[in-house]
């Protein structure tokens, strides 16, 4: 086999891999308990060595599949990226002084993970990964106050966004069926203990 690396999909590859790295790292702190009684740190745990082995994959089929009809990255993506960088770094430095609430465990840099990726989004080559990642790091910012249900609708209506081609009643209907299956394979059979409502 020829090596024929694309570019973007080794970064992407690797930025997976990474932030499963950390994230496995930072769950340290949460008990794992077993499959059939789950503590607050095994689900993320068996997420992050799932994210970890497809960013594995993502990097080995990087290394035959390129290069793409993207892979010369344009001023804008370039500057897009520091710009979202530098945008997430201050979200994340400032804002525990503008509200208590991300002075608490990691929401600040939930924050600034978001306002980093939607700063990323500007860019047409980033905005579909950047609004994707945006939406997932959003699930975790309001599960905690929000609840299960609102946290759940949020990272579907912000991941629907980073398409155009969805109908509403199309969207409707996947929410409506994600937040029924979520509900009973997570809360129901597995019994995960969450806030479902918003708390005050």
């Amino acid at each position: 086999m020829q090596l024929k690396i694309n570019a973007k999909d080794l970064a992407s590859g690797i930025f997976l891999v990474l932030v499963a790295l950390v994230g496995l790292y930072l769950n340290q702190d949460h008990s794992l308990g077993t499959a059939r009684r789950m503590g607050p740190g095994y689900m993320p745990m068996m997420v992050f060595y799932i994210q970890a082995g497809l960013g594995a994959l993502v990097i080995f089929f990087s290394l035959f599949s390129g290069p793409d009809p993207l892979e010369k990255w344009t001023k804008l993506d370039w500057g897009s990226l520091a710009l979202g960088i530098a945008a997430g770094t201050l979200a994340w430095k400032l804002s525990p002084s503008v509200w208590g609430f991300f002075g608490q465990t990691y929401n600040a840099v939930g924050l600034g993970i978001i306002v980093g990726f939607l700063v990323l989004a500007i860019s047409a080559g980033w905005k579909l990964l950047a609004i994707i990642c945006a939406a997932v790091a959003l699930f975790g910012l309001i599960l905690e106050k929000g609840g299960f249900f609102a946290a759940l609708t949020a990272v579907i209506l912000v991941s629907c966004a980073a398409e155009h081609t969805h109908t509403k009643k199309g969207v409707a209907g996947l929410l409506v069926f994600l937040l029924v299956l979520c509900y009973w394979v997570f809360i129901y059979e597995l019994d995960i203990r969450v806030n479902l409502w918003p708390q005050s």
